[in-house]
């Protein structure tokens, strides 16, 4: 059992043949079956990977906000290293590609539901949908963070710029989690 939790591929694997055994268990104790042909077994499907998807991407994001930018100052200048240049870029790597694949799932999902049109073009009932969260990621953070982190050669001043960008970005991103989160659900809960 213990080899299991040596490997985080292992661990993965492990969650999804869990889920495997709890849906054959579910579906002898009540003889309904997953119909995997189905179209709605396939939203559901993506809609439980979007959110399996926005929970990493919204979980690294809460990571930076409220445990390693906080923690920084109080990290002696010589560890500071070990984040910036191993933990910091391991984090934004799964974080940007957690957003993207958010924001595909979403839009997979909101095809199969029938609202994607809808929630592009922010029609009523469907404006709580939208694109800046991904924007902000690809677009702002993730471009600044290269340059603070110094995995993109950068001057001092343009390192320091951008380490303000990228912060301040993702501040914004935190702030807006909270709301985005609340929309995400009250979209297919009837909340607003």
């Amino acid at each position: 059992m213990g080899a299991i939790f040596q490997s985080l591929g292992r661990t993965v694997s492990a969650g999804v043949v869990l889920l495997v055994v709890f849906l054959a268990i579910a579906g002898l104790g009540t003889g309904e079956w997953v119909r995997v042909g189905e179209h709605s077994w396939w939203a559901f499907f993506f809609r439980w990977l979007h959110v399996l998807s926005g929970v990493m991407w919204i979980g690294i994001l809460w990571y930076f906000n409220f445990v390693q930018t906080p923690s920084m100052p109080k990290i002696p200048d010589e560890q500071k290293p070990a984040i910036s240049k191993v933990i910091a870029p391991a984090a934004l790597f799964w974080f940007r590609w957690a957003a993207m694949s958010t924001i595909i799932t979403g839009l997979i999902v909101a095809e199969m539901t029938g609202y994607l049109g809808q929630a592009l073009m922010l029609q009523k009932g469907h404006h709580a949908i939208g694109l800046g969260m991904w924007f902000n990621v690809w677009f702002i953070i993730w471009p600044n963070q290269k340059k603070a982190l110094g995995m993109v050669q950068v001057s001092p001043e343009e390192k320091a710029a951008a380490a303000k960008t990228a912060g301040m970005t993702s501040r914004i991103n935190t702030m807006l989690s909270i709301p985005m989160l609340f929309c995400m659900v009250a979209q297919q809960n009837s909340g607003f």
